[in-house]
């Protein structure tokens, strides 16, 4: 089976990656912003005898190279083996989207072109006449709707077509002058019988030579013709300048595309029944009004952490329940200790923990992808433009930091949307304050184990509008600190808003979902398999020797004093029932008196000695001196330690070493209320404060070293983020304790 290699390439918001789904029955990541395809993701069709793969390539305005995602885009098609460029255009915006045309014609690549979102430019009167499009271009044109599916098969049945028959060459006419110009210097290239060694044609040669391109003259040097073929090059550019009454060669480029892109939509486009003001302007002028604007997006954003939490709350409960009764039932049929351990305490402990906050992401990733593929995401971008321009960051940044309340890799990815490098690098040491999903269940443990179920939603919103203000703020100092340097100009396009596709949702809301459980049955289940292990190990005989007898005791005494009662409970106990001289200190340091209090306190007791003992323990006590200022016990410290593989990791710590460490009865059988009683109020806000601010994890830190290019700027990363958490967090336990 033949394989057939398509470049998918086409301006942001033109709906390539759903043409790429509705051809392929692909899913790829879609939303109506610039940037979103920050990296090629692929696609596949099998038909007759070929194999098709599709390429989708970053969006982008221009050939010309001007942020990192361009560039991606720029070296495959000048660079990589395909087979023909698929060009995606917006029937709606069609002269802009033909600039791009223009320069992908020059390639002299196989080409189609798929006028995208026909279905919308037919409700808003507008009609292409692909066949006259097609003949002036020699370009095969096809009207297509990824959204009704429209010509899908016919532009399938068209890239066969293409990809059988020889390259016809486009049709990329310029101006009267231009031409000329242009004739002149293949004139001279074919009476001089030259033949490009790199298959181009002489036009193309010409093409180059005249735009200046560096790729075009460092290959013409070296050929014995270039010496009489550059006073002829000269004159061509002096007329050329001359004619366009223009001083760069960029601004001549742009003019005759541009005339070329006006000229071809008025032979082939056709408007009718146009209205003065279409649905998206109508929204637009109550979304981004300058006094509501604003307002609206932070109601937004607060009903979607509201939901978060409350909906969440529900099948929350449900499912720590469930792996409680999971826990119960299986360790019923396990008789050695040990395995019982591993199993109940490590595995389904550790893992439940994290399963338990799946709703939570899932009502999350729901409203992102609703914000994105309706696209106000771009909307709330220009909203925030001018009040990020007071904290030292570009409109731009808005997209990459709202990413990173998702996950912070795809965020350091898309900071590529932003030219400037000290943009770039100061939007991505922001994005670690923006709290992405895998440190939500951290801030809802911790929410509705400190704050009433009805506050709890607002405790959430709290927290991650507290870790933006704190990232703006962070962005001032190192403005005007590390990352000096002029303001960059807001440039961004707004799209239509368009209803999303409840087929794209699901996949959104369950592709991240489908992460998040994966990574819970692998990683996850491995990490708590092994902090179960180095809390478990090595066991200490004496310890448990010496509480093991203290504890019989005690239970001998409880079993005589139930005796004692059965045979006269009406009566008092006698001098045998009562405590030994040797408990008596123990139990009149009990405040009940009472002797099931006493032998749950000693239980307590053994398990925090024995997991003191332990190599986790060991561990623990060795960071405890760096978090003791903050508050944190060395159980917190170790699951903060743990929280840089991921922050999952974090809640799963707690689970298993708070399952260890504490007797837990069946009225205080949640991790909530586990760690509402083994910690204060001020150390637990502390802990909210370190988790929202340092280093999001592992993963992030490796794509964060890949996007910078620089171990500097990573180093300067790690020490920013975790001395900015650990100042942060100890004003705030500081803070806490003067008025708790």
């Amino acid at each position: 089976m033949k394989k057939i290699v398509i470049a998918l390439v086409g301006q942001p918001n033109v709906g390539k990656s759903h043409l790429a789904n509705a051809i392929s029955g692909s899913n790829l990541k879609i939303g109506n912003f610039a940037g979103v395809t920050v990296e090629k993701a692929t696609a596949h069709l099998s038909t007759e005898d070929f194999s098709i793969e599709f390429i989708d390539l970053p969006g982008l305005y221009s050939l010309e190279d001007f942020s990192a995602d361009e560039k991606v885009t720029k070296d495959f098609l000048l660079t990589a083996e395909y087979d023909l460029i698929l060009n995606v255009l917006d029937s709606t915006n069609l002269e802009r989207n033909l600039m791009l045309t223009t320069e992908l014609m020059e390639l002299q690549k196989k080409m189609i072109i798929a006028l995208n979102m026909d279905d919308e430019a037919i409700k808003e009167g507008i009609d292409i006449n692909a066949d006259a499009m097609s003949k002036i271009l020699s370009i095969p044109c096809i009207r297509v709707s990824s959204k009704t599916k429209t010509n899908i098969d016919l532009l399938v049945e068209k890239i066969l077509h293409v990809n059988k028959n020889p390259l016809v060459a486009p049709k990329m006419i310029y101006s009267d002058e231009v031409e000329e110009q242009l004739q002149t210097i293949v004139k001279f290239l074919d009476d001089k019988h030259f033949h490009a060694t790199n298959a181009l044609t002489n036009r193309q040669i010409a093409v180059g030579l005249l735009w200046q391109k560096k790729e075009m003259y460092a290959y013409m040097h070296e050929h014995p013709l270039y010496v009489e073929l550059q006073p002829i090059l000269n004159n061509a550019l002096g007329h050329v300048y001359m004619y366009c009454q223009c001083e760069e060669i960029e601004e001549v480029i742009n003019r005759q595309h541009s005339a070329f892109s006006t000229g071809l939509c008025a032979e082939v486009l056709r408007v009718t029944n146009a209205k003065s003001k279409n649905f998206t302007q109508a929204i637009d002028a109550v979304l981004i009004h300058k006094l509501f604007g604003i307002p609206i997006f932070i109601f937004l954003m607060w009903g979607l952490f509201q939901l978060t939490f409350s909906l969440g709350e529900i099948p929350m409960g449900w499912i720590e329940d469930s792996f409680g009764w999971l826990g119960d039932t299986v360790g019923e049929t396990i008789s050695n200790e040990a395995l019982k351990s591993l199993i109940v305490d490590g595995i389904i402990a550790g893992v439940g923990s994290v399963i338990m906050f799946l709703p939570n992401i899932m009502i999350l990733f729901l409203g992102i992808a609703l914000l994105e593929t309706t696209g106000y995401m771009s909307r709330a971008a220009f909203l925030l433009d001018g009040f990020f321009h007071k904290f030292g960051l570009h409109g731009k940044s808005f997209v990459p930091l709202v990413t990173g309340f998702g996950c912070s890799v795809p965020a350091y990815m898309a900071a590529r949307t932003l030219k400037n490098k000290k943009d770039r690098l100061l939007t991505m040491f922001i994005i670690g304050f923006m709290s992405c999903g895998a440190r939500l269940p951290v801030f809802v443990l911790f929410s509705g184990a400190f704050f009433e179920e009805e506050m709890a939603g607002n405790v959430l919103f709290g927290i991650y509008i507290t870790g933006a203000l704190l990232g703006l703020i962070a962005a001032k100092i190192l403005r005007v600190t590390a990352f000096k340097g002029e303001d960059e100009p807001f440039v961004m396009e707004m799209p239509k808003y368009r209803l999303p596709s409840l087929k794209l949702l699901w996949f959104v809301v369950y592709s991240k979902s489908a992460m998040y459980i994966k990574k819970a049955g692998t990683f996850i289940l491995l990490a708590s398999m092994l902090i179960w292990f180095i809390s478990s190990y090595p066991q200490n005989s004496l310890i448990e020797e010496e509480y093991t007898t203290k504890i019989e005791a005690l239970q001998a005494q409880l079993d005589d004093a139930a005796s004692a009662e059965t045979v006269a409970p009406n009566k008092e106990a006698t001098e045998e029932t009562k405590p030994t001289e040797e408990t008596t200190a123990e139990l009149s340091a009990q405040d009940s008196g009472s002797l099931e209090d006493t032998i749950a306190a000693l239980e307590n007791e053994k398990h925090e000695k024995l997991m003191e003992n332990t190599y986790l323990g060991l561990m623990g006590k060795v960071v405890e001196p760096f978090f003791a200022p903050l508050g944190f016990d060395w159980k917190m410290g170790v699951a903060t330690i743990s929280g840089l593989a991921a922050k999952e990791v974090i809640v799963s710590t707690l689970g298993v070493l708070y399952s260890l460490g504490d007797e837990v009865t069946e009225e205080d059988n949640s991790l909530r209320e586990i760690i509402a009683s083994n910690m204060n109020f001020a150390s637990a806000m502390a802990f909210i404060v370190f988790v929202m601010i340092y280093l999001p994890c592992l993963a992030a830190t490796a794509v964060f070293y890949k996007e910078a290019e620089s171990l500097k700027y990573t180093v300067y990363l790690v020490l920013f983020t975790f001395i900015t958490a650990w100042v942060l967090a100890f004003i705030t336990y500081r803070t806490l304790l003067l008025f708790t």
